[in-house]
């Protein structure tokens, strides 16, 4: 946690020296993010939806939210793109309170997100920039082709490297590109035996509230850096210590009761007492979805510096919102078995159309595959006004109850 904090303290301060040092700055988002390509023209990555949530955890969205709907949009509009457009017209001050200097380059890697189109259209007519988009086939069919693959890898080649190569002044380096990939794969095999590790029992990790911590620096700005690759072995150490002595993800409170997967973001205006409602009861995530938006890791994927396009491609298609909705129950489904899960929740979140289309035909289609019974939930990402704690408490405990319940039945049958 230390270690996280320092990185993502020198990130925020080298951003905001990047325009007195004359370094090029790249906007981008985070499922299928190039950011060992952009580390090979040495330009610094900006995630407007890591300043949002950033945002939201300094208990600052609400502002930003207010005068986004101010100047027009929509209450059902992305509470992500309002909390970071309300941020821009607010001077562009981010979340440590240092100003996030404006894009060289829109970079838009498509990857089932409409709402990334419509973003970085505003993004464009408020900075004047050059836009690069990245067309990320669906996988519709549940798997990638190689003329899907080829297809990416043709407009890396044609579309975004020449576009780089122009904002930077800077010629593309592809051996420098497979050195980055090389230490993002060893730090993402780290990261995999991280997550893997919440087969124990008790799991030594929450996969979910936790998790979301430890997905930090593999999918924003430090992916391919040798920071990357000490954070994530000193953190494998951490959890096969925990493991190895049979702790839990606390030192204090209960143990663990249940074992839960989640599907969909967290809420992070609330995100302590989010977790909280789970703690108090013993209810563990050992395995989540949110946690995969970046990639698809614990499946096998790691990039591959012998064909850094080639592969590159293959990691954009393969983030979970790419995914069809018969291919998130697949994995939701092999997830309660791979990790003897007792329930599972869905957190739908109202202003996210990619997470939350669908969930409910999702939900009853995991229940039916594996026998197991969901919970469903409603709040927001950053927008506080649709967080009811009471509410969520309440359905919960009442969810949990019911497990327990079940458990017992079961028991006095056997």
């Amino acid at each position: 946690m230390e270690t996280q904090k320092g990185m993502l303290a020198d990130y925020f301060r080298r951003l905001s020296q990047a325009p007195s040092e004359k370094r090029p700055v790249v906007y981008t988002f985070v499922p299928g993010n190039l950011v060992e390509l952009l580390a090979a023209f040495d330009v610094i990555p900006v995630y407007p939806e890591i300043n949002a949530l950033q945002s939201a955890m300094r208990q600052r969205s609400g502002q930003f939210i207010r005068e986004a709907e101010r100047s027009g949009h929509s209450e059902d509009v992305c509470s992500y793109v309002k909390c970071d457009l309300g941020m821009m017209m607010k001077g562009g001050i981010g979340p440590t309170g240092e100003k996030i200097p404006s894009p060289d380059l829109l970079l838009l890697s498509f990857t089932g997100c409409f709402t990334f189109l419509k973003w970085f259209e505003l993004l464009r007519d408020q900075h004047g920039c050059e836009i690069a988009m990245l067309h990320v086939p669906y996988q519709g069919d549940g798997e990638i082709t190689p003329a899907m693959r080829d297809y990416v890898a043709l407009q890396l080649r044609r579309d975004v490297i020449p576009k780089l190569e122009r904002v930077t002044g800077k010629r593309f380096d592809e051996a420098r590109l497979g050195e980055l990939m090389a230490r993002s794969a060893r730090a993402e095999e780290d990261m995999v035996h991280t997550f893997h590790a919440a087969r124990n029992r008790p799991s030594p990790i929450d996969a979910y509230f936790a998790g979301v911590y430890y997905i930090g620096p593999m999918f924003t700005s430090f992916r391919g850096s040798e920071a990357a690759c000490d954070y994530y072995s000193t953190l494998r150490q951490e959890v096969e210590a925990r493991a190895a002595s049979g702790e839990g993800p606390t030192s204090d409170g209960p143990k663990e009761r249940f074992r839960l997967v989640f599907e969909g973001p967290p809420n992070w205006t609330s995100f302590r007492e989010f977790w909280k409602i789970f703690a108090d009861e013993g209810a563990v995530g050992v395995a989540s979805t949110y946690t995969k938006v970046g990639g698809l890791y614990d499946r096998g994927f790691r990039h591959d510096s012998s064909r850094p396009l080639e592969s590159l491609a293959e990691y954009c298609l393969g983030c979970y919102t790419n995914l069809s909705l018969p291919s998130r129950v697949d994995l939701i489904s092999q997830y309660i078995r791979d990790y003897e899960a007792d329930g599972f929740v869905f957190h739908s979140v109202k202003s996210c159309n990619s997470f939350s289309a669908g969930q409910l035909f999702m939900l009853r289609e995991v229940e039916k595959r594996t026998g197991v019974p969901g919970c469903f939930i409603e709040s927001d990402l950053v927008d506080a006004r649709y967080y009811g704690h009471a509410n969520i408490k309440n359905r919960v405990e009442s969810y949990l109850q019911m497990l327990e319940a079940r458990r017992g039945a079961a028991a006095s049958v056997a």
